[in-house]
């Protein structure tokens, strides 16, 4: 394991135990005070809390435990390594969290007081679905149903938004049968305000996630333009296409580089483009997705045709 495989592993437990303590603070400050019905393992785990007080995280554990044994083969250890990690400190700052916002009488402290469970609600779900973007982009889960979310993504070309849409769906739905929440039109109030964490939680790990792996493509104009493919990719991981053009007033035979980036790297490109020759000119346009080595993997299955031509 060279020096950059080490940085680049260090980097992704920094960033996956900052979006655990992003998580963390807002599940327990804004979603668990407020008696809020929300997806995955920890929604499971704050409806037996709710109805019978047995604490979340012990329910958080013992699930994604059983969980991770299951799908062990399918992620792989170097995936389920970060879920594990992920798995045991969600649980020591759930435990830790939830300490530190009870009050004497045994309630939890409302950061913003009574009466403001949908504020609440909206707050907590975009920290909390920013804080699931940030594990996933950094080859981590926070383990439930995110380990199922990231075996359907594995194999098939949806968004892990819309998965975890699904699996909440059925958990939120569960709270109607919580006695404790009183009435059955209470019941179906925390229902309601369920589907809205789902829609904002999601919405935001989604616009997060496509914000991260947007793509942009250069068409670059440059009498330099060998000096700066050398540069891009030198200094990128990506490689680019040389096309052959023709000015149209001027009449004179022109190279034109064609470069997929992502869009994060746009700045790094215009500096080099810049820095070799400042009268290039340079086309960037947004593109819908880049698939293929160095970009997102092609995950729509392939048919046998020779079967279906016997068929």
């Amino acid at each position: 394991m060279n020096s950059r495989t080490i940085y680049l592993e260090v980097k992704d437990y920094v960033n996956i135990t900052l979006g655990l303590l992003l998580y963390t603070f807002a599940f327990t400050v804004f979603i668990l005070p407020y008696e809020i019905v929300t997806g995955g393992i920890t929604g499971i785990g704050a409806i037996v809390f709710y109805a019978t007080k047995f604490p979340v995280q012990y329910t958080f554990f013992i699930i994604n435990a059983a969980l991770i044994l299951g799908t062990l083969k399918i992620l792989g250890w170097r995936f389920l390594t970060k879920t594990i990690y992920a798995t045991f400190m969600l649980t020591l700052m759930l435990e830790v969290a939830q300490e530190l916002v009870l009050l004497p009488d045994g309630s939890f402290y409302k950061l913003l007081g009574d009466g403001n469970d949908f504020m609440s609600l909206v707050v907590g779900c975009i920290l909390t679905g920013t804080s699931l973007a940030i594990v996933f982009l950094n080859n981590g889960s926070t383990g439930g149903t995110d380990i199922i979310a990231a075996v359907v993504n594995k194999y098939h070309n949806i968004s892990l938004g819309r998965v975890l849409i699904f699996v909440d769906f059925c958990i939120i739905g569960s709270s109607l049968f919580i006695d404790s929440f009183g009435e059955i039109y209470i019941r179906c109030r925390k229902v309601a305000f369920g589907l809205c964490t789902i829609f904002i939680e999601c919405t935001m790990l989604d616009y997060v996630m496509s914000l991260q792996r947007q793509s942009v493509q250069f068409m670059i104009f440059s009498k330099k333009y060998q000096e700066i493919a050398y540069a891009i990719t030198k200094t990128t991981d990506h490689t680019l296409t040389i096309l052959d053009g023709h000015g149209w007033y001027s009449g004179k035979e022109t190279k034109v580089l064609c470069l997929l980036a992502r869009k994060r790297e746009s700045v790094h490109i215009f500096r080099l483009i810049k820095s070799i020759d400042p009268d290039a000119f340079v086309s960037q346009s947004s593109v819908i997705g880049v698939y293929g080595e160095g970009f997102d993997p092609i995950k729509i299955k392939i048919k046998n045709i020779e079967n279906n031509k016997e068929k």
